[in-house]
């Protein structure tokens, strides 16, 4: 298994735990040292958009974090190719991005717009770039259709768009510890009843765009 963008090795962790052969690709060589001494994981230092590794070399290939920092679609296309192409035929491609609604939502959900910062989430809701000026970093925040679109223009197949957190997360996020212990459990079942509806996917903060490549 293939995990482009995988930092220090959070999810090739449990991934490794469970089973599989893990290598971690990604661009900070601190993030490769620490991911490289993890039980069963080896990794190197990378770049989604131009992979190393031959055509074909995984069974399955993570991309959860990538799309987050290429701004321009030109290179998130170029990295969901570069993930079909390391791919094997039928296999797994996992590609996570940040919801363009989700700091409209956010900030909603704890009570924070003003006139100031509403001139800048309508921007954001607008063009899909996020503005550091809200916090986070220069990120790019997909719509549903739109990573879909960007999964089939790199040649994936099979491709589907799930709501990762379902359309409570951020409420949940937003509330005091004791209120988020009563919450959960209803928020959990909502995201399992609504799992899959297209009206309410975009009202999680991340997506998990899958494909077959």
């Amino acid at each position: 298994m293939l995990d482009v963008g995988g930092a220090t090795g959070a999810h090739a962790r449990w991934l490794a735990e469970d089973g599989y052969a893990v290598h971690v690709v990604d661009l900070v060589p601190e993030h490769v040292a620490l991911a490289g001494a993890l039980p069963g994981v080896t990794a190197a230092v990378g770049d989604a958009t131009q992979l190393t590794e031959p055509d074909g070399h995984a069974d399955a290939t993570l991309l959860l974090g990538p799309l987050y920092h290429l701004v321009e679609r030109v290179d998130r296309v170029r990295a969901l190719r570069e993930a079909a192409r390391v791919t094997a035929p039928g296999g797994v491609v996992a590609a996570a991005a940040i919801s363009r609604h989700a700091p409209l939502l956010d900030w909603g959900a704890r009570g924070k717009i003003d006139d100031e910062n509403e001139a800048v989430l309508r921007e954001i809701t607008a063009s899909g770039r996020h503005d550091p000026r809200l916090g986070f970093t220069t990120a790019y925040f997909h719509q549903v259709d739109e990573l879909a679109d960007e999964m089939r223009e790199a040649g994936l197949h099979e491709v589907r768009v799930c709501g990762v957190e379902g359309p409570l997360a951020l409420v949940v996020i937003a509330l005091e510890h004791d209120a988020t212990a009563d919450l959960l459990p209803a928020a959990l079942r909502v995201a399992r009843l609504l799992d899959g509806d297209p009206a309410l996917v975009a009202a999680s903060p991340h997506l998990l765009g899958l494909a077959r490549a």
